[in-house]
This record gives C-alpha cells, structure tokens and sequence, in this order.
C-alpha cells in the first residue's frame, strides 16, 4: 500500500496519547511552557463512595393546587443550596410526583451521619428582608468601615448575618417583612428596556409593611436573605405601596428564573417528613468498585482472546482499537464529568460488548468481499461501507433506549442509561473511523 503513515493515523494516535494522559493521571504539565492543566478526577456515586440517602414527602395541603409543583421545585432549590454551602461536592437532589404524593430525594456522598443529612435537609426555608440601621442610612459603603476581624466579631456578637453586615453594616435590623407576607415572586421581562425582571406580590399585610420599609429607606438598600444568605440586595428609588414591587438588575434570563425559586422557596413553605433513611459505607462501596473493575478486566480479556482466536491479525487491530475506545470513553467521563456509580460502570462494559458487535460486522463483511475477489483496499472499502448500515440501525436503536431510561428514569438508573450512550457513541466513532485507519496502516494481505 502507498501512503501508509496517512493524517488519520497521526490523529488517532494523538488522540489516544491524550486520552491516556487523562484517563491515568489526576494533572499533567507541558514542561516546555510550564502550563499546567486543570485537574480531572473520577466522580464516584453515593454507591462508591459512601454517604446518605434521604427520601422526603412533602405535604402539600396549605399550598393551591396551581402553585404545588413551583413549590416542590422551590424545596429542592433550597436542599441543594444548603448542601452545596456545608462544602458537600456534588449533591443529587431530585423530585418524584405520583397522583398527589410529592417527594424529594437527596443523596448526599460523603456524609454517613444519616442525623445530620436530615437535620440539614428537612427544615423549611426562612426568607427574611434587612435594612441599614440609623447610623448607616446615606452612607455610600458601611461595610468598608470594617476591616475583616470587625466584621466577623459584629457578626457573632450581634447574631446578624454576616453577609448582611458586608453589605449594610453592623447596625443592620431585620424588618418585620418575612417569606409569609409574600404572595408570589414571578420572572418576566422590563416592557420598556425588555430585561429580565423579579415581580413580587404582597399579601395585604405584606404589602403595607412593604411599604413602610421602602417609604423609611428610599436611597438606600435592602437586602433579602434565604437562610440567612444574601440573594438578592436592591436599591429603593421610591416608596412602594399597593403590594406590588419590581426587582431589576443586570442578571441573566435564567438568573432571573432562579431568583423566582429562591423567593419562593421563602414564600411557599412545605412541611417535608421523612419516608426513608440509609447510610452507605465507602467499605461497602470500595468492594463494590473493586468487584466491578475485575470484572470489567476479565470481560475485556476474553473479548480480546475471542476476536484474536477468531480473526487473526484482523482481531488483533480491533483489539487495538477497543483498547483506545475504552481510553476515549474513561477520559469522557473525566472531562464531562460523569458520576461513576455501578450501574454506571455496567453501562460501561456493557457498551464494550456493543463496541465488538461492530467490528464483528465489519470483519464478517470483508471476508465476504475477499472470496468474491476484491482486491485488499476494495475490500475495506466495501466493508464498512456495507456493514455501516447495520452498525448505525443497532446503535441508533441502543441509544434510543438509552434517552427512554434516561428521561423517565431516576437516580442509579439515569447513570447507567448515560454511560451507555456515552459508549455507544464513541464505539460508532472506533469502528468507523478509529478500526478503519488501523486495517489500512498496518494489515497485509499474504
């Protein structure tokens, strides 16, 4: 063959040194600039890696019909915030509706105090309203009065947060105005600039403690807390009575969205219980993992056994090319990253197995084109191109069923649902493109 050492090799061969690099070490340098690269781990579940999972019911009864599922979403929002500020990494929070029965489910890897994970989760949100005290109104910046000691020694002795007195000094008070006198936050756009934009509605005692607020605070600001951290701190331009209140800025779209749950979230209380509570050790979870990559290994020998027992050399370079493919997806799940959990990880052997199938009809298909006598280059040639068609209706059908289990899925299940279409994509890209460059280098017909 001319052209041997073709630009896809070069690639394929590049791309495999990087997946390595990635897939074997947590960080890398390139020693000639000194550039250092983000560092990439694994991500275990709450099956690998132990902690709590906490299954809660909300009890929906106080709430309207209309206003229930804002109101789920609004509870959620709050347990990841809490979760996410005590420095859990990567909580998973998600909301089950049948018939009438509303719940939340957490998993929270890392913690194994199943008391503290419902202590941190099952209490409701408590939004409050804050305004400089007297001493501060009219002062353009009263927190930088204080140094950083001041301001956490004003923050113990006084029991106000300490984002509120960053932002309005020591002296700030909290208003009377709290999460109960709040009919409905709503996410829309200025009419006149076409920003996004907060709506706030009082109920009729809100509404008039609305205003005395705005009416004694005009020119300065006035913050609103969730749990005692600041989310929001506009400045009144002018006093606000009949209930209704408009909070601008420069957020996004979306931010504006997630402003809406968050005040709601101090609006619509919901009472939640807890249905079931299990801790999982990382003892328990290490074994697992080690289980799954023996036997992970195991499968993979035999695959490579089979293909070479039954194909020769053409076995040996889908070897090859399973090898990189498994590089390519491990490195994926690093970048993207993907959750590892076991049902993950049998998605991943799993999609070992469909990467074969692939090979398996591309190699069949070449034997076919050889005993009618097409030369080697027609034969790959032929090949793929007639076995792509099967390839591509199998895997198709594969990942079909993947965004079905993904979708309608929930937790373990949706994990292992995205490892499959991971895989089952990269495996379409090794046997199209990454086994064809390998046949044409390094095959020879006798």
């Amino acid at each position: 063959m001319k052209h041997i050492f073709r630009p896809s090799f070069f690639f394929v061969v590049l791309l495999t040194i990087v997946a390595l690099v990635i897939t074997i070490s947590p960080s890398f340098t390139i020693p000639v600039v000194n550039q250092k690269f983000p560092t990439f781990n694994f991500k275990k579940g709450l099956d690998l890696e132990g902690g709590t999972s906490v299954t809660l019911r909300a009890d929906m009864k106080s709430i309207p019909s209309a206003q229930r599922d804002n109101a789920l979403a609004s509870a959620k929002e709050v347990i990841e915030r809490r979760i996410n500020f005590l420095g859990v990494s990567e909580p998973l929070v998600q909301t089950s509706k049948v018939n009438k029965d509303y719940r939340i489910i957490v998993e929270i890897p890392g913690v194994t105090d199943v008391n503290q994970a419902v202590k941190l989760v099952g209490t409701t949100a408590k939004l409050t309203f804050w305004e400089p005290g007297a001493a501060q109104k009219d002062a353009s910046s009263p927190s930088a009065k204080l140094s950083l000691e001041e301001t956490i020694k004003a923050a113990t002795t006084s029991g106000v947060p300490l984002g509120i007195i960053q932002l309005l000094g020591p002296n700030a008070k909290q208003t009377n105005l709290t999460g109960s006198d709040l009919k409905q936050a709503t996410a829309g756009f200025d009419p006149t600039s076409g920003k996004p934009q907060v709506e706030l509605i009082f109920t009729s005692a809100g509404a008039k403690k609305f205003g005395e607020i705005t009416k004694r605070n005009v020119g300065n600001v006035v913050a609103i807390a969730l749990d005692n951290q600041v989310i929001e701190a506009p400045r009144v331009n002018q006093a606000i009575f009949g209930g209704n209140a408009v909070i601008t800025g420069s957020f996004t779209t979306e931010q504006a969205k997630q402003l809406q749950i968050q005040l709601n979230a101090g609006a619509l209380p919901v009472s939640l219980s807890v249905l079931e509570q299990r801790a999982i050790g990382a003892s328990l979870g290490q074994a697992s993992l080690e289980k799954s990559l023996i036997a992970g290994i195991l499968g993979f020998v035999v695959i490579v056994l089979f293909m070479i027992f039954m194909y020769g050399r053409l076995g040996i370079i889908a070897s090859i090319a399973l090898a990189i493919y498994t590089l390519l997806v491990l490195s994926l799940f690093k970048l993207i990253p993907v959750t590892l959990t076991l049902a993950g990880i049998a998605g991943f052997i799993l999609s070992i197995g469909i990467a074969v199938d692939a090979n398996i009809l591309i190699f069949e298909r070449m034997k076919e084109e050889f005993r009618r006598g097409r030369s080697l280059e027609s034969a790959i040639d032929l090949g793929f191109s007639r076995a792509w068609l099967s390839i591509r209706d199998s895997n198709v059908a594969s990942l079909i069923t993947s965004a079905i289990l993904f979708y309608f899925g929930t937790g373990i299940i949706r994990g292992f649902a995205l490892t499959l279409a991971l895989g089952v994509l990269v495996s379409m890209f090794s046997a199209i493109f990454v086994t064809r460059t390998l046949l044409r280098v390094f095959y020879r017909k006798k």
